[in-house]
């Protein structure tokens, strides 16, 4: 009977000890092998970019139906200096920062103007060049001289741009709108008594429609122009590889030389 004992307590110490074996008792803890953005970008290849498509000359279709434009030279160069290839997606301006901010997308190559509001929600690049921005009436418009001059009047620009909300705190009332094509067809048409926009487009649309009878009122104050991305520290490595890459531009002319073959004019500098 003795001797039965003593074999049962061996079976059941040695079924103990096989339970925590399976139950990982005696396995070694896991590491943690999570990866940052920049880790999951290399590993898929490919760099997931959020543009336009429609606003020349930073985002467009050429005459083949290509797309090109300032940004996506740029955003071109950013992804092979990642080791990856670019993934443009095209999607409208409401779309974008959304899309950046929920992980949709990795980066926004669209002219994307940096403010303390935005840098609350995204992490931003070093500013690549720095945007003159312009109020532009039709030609026979002599009453409006200045941004105060916007009170009660109307204009159109892409919804929560930097343009529509510089309009609203003048007292404008904007209409959202997708392209700038739809933009001057309403001021033409006198649906809106003007609009803010970027002198780079703006002056990119007078060379393809010189005789548009549209004129800027003011020059304004520009903004720096810088990628978001998401904000947190698991993109904190991919935005230090961004920044690099885009002072290795500068450095080599690179950025002054895109600069001047899609705006004329080297916009880079403050």
């Amino acid at each position: 009977m003795k001797r039965t004992k003593t074999i049962i307590s061996l079976l059941l110490a040695s079924l103990l000890l096989l339970t925590l074996a399976a139950c990982g008792g005696n396995a070694p803890k896991e590491e943690n092998t999570e990866k940052d953005h920049l880790a999951r970008i290399r590993e898929s290849g490919k760099l997931v970019i959020a543009t336009e498509g429609n606003w020349s000359p930073w985002t467009y279709h050429d005459e083949n139906d290509n797309l090109t434009g300032f940004d996506i030279e740029i955003g071109t160069l950013i992804a092979e200096g990642l080791g990856v290839e670019p993934d443009f997606q095209e999607t409208d301006w409401s779309a974008i920062l959304a899309g950046v901010d929920s992980g949709r997308f990795d980066i926004a190559c669209n002219g994307v103007g940096y403010t303390e509001k935005r840098a609350e929600k995204y992490n931003f690049s070093t500013p690549y060049v720095y945007t003159q921005k312009v109020l532009v009436v039709r030609s026979d418009n002599d009453d409006i001289h200045s941004l105060e001059d916007l009170k009660g009047r109307t204009t159109a620009n892409s919804p929560d741009s930097t343009y529509a909300l510089l309009a609203e705190e003048y007292g404008a009332t904007v209409t959202s709108v997708d392209t700038l094509d739809q933009t001057i067809e309403l001021l033409l048409q006198g649906r809106i008594d003007a609009t803010i926009n970027a002198k780079g487009s703006i002056d990119d649309y007078l060379s393809q429609h010189p005789d548009a009878q549209i004129k800027v009122a003011v020059a304004l104050e520009g903004d720096p122009v810088a990628y978001p991305v998401p904000l947190g520290e698991d993109s904190d490595s991919l935005m230090a590889e961004i920044n690099k890459i885009l002072e290795e531009l500068r450095s080599s002319g690179k950025l002054q030389e895109l600069s001047v073959k899609y705006f004329g004019e080297d916009l880079t500098n403050p």
